[in-house]
């Protein structure tokens, strides 16, 4: 993967079955920098997440500025072969 990658941030707590299926993802498309924001060490990073997206549940994740949502809607993004484009595209 290129050194343009887009940063990605992902809402996230320790013991979540789909953070981490998100994540096995982003790693075999070639991610290897995830920004964790664990919202279960840090409340106030729970509300932050669900002003910013309008969502309760992790994961959350931010691929640049494009909110792509959740596990399930980074695997539909993935199938549609949006994922890598949006991946590849400079922050």
């Amino acid at each position: 993967m290129s050194s343009q990658q887009a940063p990605v941030r992902m809402y996230t707590s320790a013991v979540c079955p789909y953070c981490m299926r998100a994540e096995r993802l982003l790693n075999e498309r070639g991610v290897q920098n995830i920004e964790k924001i664990r919202v279960d060490l840090d409340p106030s990073q729970k509300e932050k997440m669900m002003a910013e997206t309008g969502r309760r549940t992790v994961p959350q994740i931010y691929i640049g500025s494009t909110h792509v949502g959740g596990c399930d809607d980074l695997h539909d993004l993935d199938r549609a072969g949006k994922l890598l484009p949006l991946l590849n595209q400079a922050g």
